[in-house]
């Protein structure tokens, strides 16, 4: 790297003092530091790059080997599964794969949705909430409705 000491600068500052002169000195310095700033910014843009493609890359393969195990997990766990059932087989003294419990005379219960009450729901709201975001609380007629919010000038 190039040493750039405190005389070295002081040095150069004369020196551009006599070649450009008092007047232009202050633009040209702006300007170059206008420059350097840039320089600068550009480098770390490109630092900052370089870092992102690097962990990217890193995740990749993060990602790979962890694909993989999933794969070796879900493949131990059907071997798992179709010796079970085998011995399953062969202790209940039935023929070929069967689920547990099919031998037994059991049946599977039904899946039944839950059928969840949604007026329930919005009961259970707070009535501070209710009144703040607008959510009607009693039942109103149209023509109740339109006289509440009849202007005042009109009643």
């Amino acid at each position: 790297m190039i040493d750039i000491g405190l005389s070295k600068m002081a040095l150069v500052g004369v020196v551009a003092l006599i070649v450009i002169g008092p007047e232009k000195l202050p633009r040209v310095a702006r300007t170059v530091g206008t420059l350097l700033g840039k320089a600068q910014r550009y480098v770390a843009d490109v630092k900052a790059e370089v870092n992102r493609s690097m962990e990217l890359d890193e995740l990749k393969k993060m990602k790979e080997t962890v694909e993989t195990a999933a794969r070796d997990v879900e493949q131990s766990i059907h071997t798992t599964a179709a010796e079970f059932e085998k011995d399953w087989a062969e202790a209940t003294g039935q023929s070929g794969a069967a689920l547990p419990g099919e031998g037994l005379g059991a049946v599977a219960p039904v899946y039944r949705h839950p059928r969840k009450n949604w007026r329930l729901k919005r009961g259970a709201m707070p009535q501070w909430y209710k009144s703040r975001s607008g959510i009607r609380t009693k039942v109103q007629s149209g023509a109740a409705r339109v006289a509440r919010h009849r202007p005042s000038s009109y009643r």
